[in-house]
């Protein structure tokens, strides 16, 4: 981690933003200080929480949700704090989102194989961005047995005992069964906004093994037991299949196939795209969001939603081969890209493996998703940590050998990444023996605006014969 001033300059945005939001609020009545507490109090949180704890990481998070909520809230606190006035807070809450970018780069950690790039402005708008997405992933996220983390501990071992007389710890890729294929899916061709695709979706018919601790739970998902997908394909002669897993809390099919570029793939470099959505998100979901209950306090979970993510996948690549698809290939980013990293080890013909900003530690990845609160319980429990690492090899890509040749592996990471740290990353390009990896000067969330991952990934495509040269 790179050495920290001790009172870094740029708090002082965020704390004045803060005072001035408070101040002008509650001076111009209350529907005044009805829109302006709310990010004032944030950017004053951040901002003294910087000064006051310099190296924690939640108070940028703090500083860019208020700053963000502020540039939205200004244009209507106009009718109460006059023009100029809703004018200097949009300004200062813009600085702020810059100043809380630049805290955060300080406290990103460095990597003796990552390139560190210089701070700017644009980077810290990058991570900006971010530690907003962090913000709103953990502040009210549930977390179904964080209120008996001792009954989770007994779990955790049960299943480890359960694991350890299968021989599933010693070899992860046993836990995985080989699916029925996948025959007659129901397709309704629908459209959103200007993008026209086929909805697919089957009976996914995975269940836990019987005796396998958390099954009766995982199969009370009513709504899971339907897998969904969004397809588009070309009509005429056979062409190359791209297969593209989204990241946790999507599975929408709008924003799953935009961060895609599911047009340029689709219609530009003439593919076949199919979109599978994860076990638990969009119209699988089991809580109030997308993606309630795969990460969380209960770990079974997670396992049962990669060992089921792999199984629906595994049947729509039948269902795909079935139609005379001359290659496949596999793109995820974040959890689709762990999830396309667990295929790779699983399923030895495909044309390419492109993981994207892949998360590897899910017991890391929980922990940054959660609040501060949620970790002290399961610290004040004694919460065994180092046996849901060990758990969790059966569904790890760090734990299995990828079967797809090293030529067609492509990885790339964010340099700044504050959602999938880029040790995360380097550790599956270490377990892949150093293939093709692309570190881009940005975050988790600018992926979307990086040439250079538009680049390599048609690199892939190219060298895989997946598109023309």
């Amino acid at each position: 981690m790179k050495p920290l001033p001790r009172v870094p300059v740029e708090a002082v945005f965020p704390t004045l933003a803060g005072l001035l939001w408070m101040l002008m609020g509650a001076s111009s009545g209350f529907f005044g200080f009805l829109l302006s507490v709310l990010p004032g109090t944030l950017l004053l949180a951040g901002g003294v929480t910087t000064v006051l704890l310099p190296g924690d990481e939640r108070s940028p998070q703090l500083a860019a949700l208020g700053s963000v909520l502020g540039l939205v809230v200004a244009i209507p606190v106009a009718l109460s704090v006059g023009f100029w006035g809703a004018l200097l807070l949009l300004l200062l809450s813009g600085v702020s989102l810059v100043a809380a970018g630049w805290t955060s780069c300080r406290y990103a950690p460095t990597h003796v194989d990552v390139p560190e790039p210089p701070i700017t402005p644009e980077l810290a708008l990058k991570v900006a961005g971010d530690e907003i997405n962090l913000a709103t992933l953990w502040i009210g996220r549930s977390s179904p047995l964080v209120r008996d983390p001792a009954r989770l501990n007994e779990e955790v071992e049960e299943v480890r005992s359960f694991f350890e007389e299968q021989g599933f710890l010693k070899q992860p890729a046993s836990y995985h069964v080989v699916p029925p294929p996948l025959e007659h899916p129901r397709l309704l061709l629908t459209r959103v906004r200007d993008l026209r695709y086929e909805e697919l979706r089957f009976p996914s018919e995975y269940s836990p093994r019987e005796g396998e601790p958390g099954r009766e739970r995982w199969l009370s998902f009513q709504a899971n037991r339907t897998a969904y997908a969004w397809v588009m394909r070309h009509e005429g002669k056979p062409r190359p299949w791209l297969i593209c897993i989204h990241g946790y809390g999507m599975g929408i099919p709008y924003f799953d196939l935009q961060v895609f570029r599911a047009n340029v793939l689709h219609q530009q470099l003439g593919l076949n795209l199919v979109c599978p959505v994860l076990p638990l998100h969009g119209p699988r979901k089991a809580g109030a969001r997308s993606g309630d209950h795969f990460l969380g306090g209960a770990f079974l979970n997670t396992i049962h939603a990669q060992a089921q993510a792999m199984w629906d996948v595994r049947r729509l690549l039948a269902w795909i081969r079935a139609q005379d698809a001359p290659a496949v290939g596999v793109y995820g980013l974040s959890l689709g890209g762990y999830s396309a990293a667990l295929l790779a080890s699983l399923e030895p013909e495909l044309a390419c493996v492109i993981a994207g900003i892949p998360a590897t530690d899910l017991t890391a990845l929980t922990q940054r998703l959660d609040s501060p609160y949620k970790l002290e319980r399961f610290k004040q429990a004694e919460f065994a940590w180092e046996q849901i690492d060990e758990i969790l090899r059966v569904v790890s890509p760090l734990a299995l050998s990828p079967k797809v040749p090293h030529a067609r592996r492509y990885i790339f990471g964010g340099a700044v990444d504050r959602l999938v740290p880029p040790h995360e990353v380097w550790a599956l390009w270490q377990h892949w023996e150093r293939p093709r990896i692309l570190w881009y000067a940005g975050s988790h969330v600018s992926i979307h605006w990086e040439p250079k991952v538009r680049a390599l990934v048609r690199e892939a495509l190219r060298d895989s014969a997946l598109v023309p040269a």
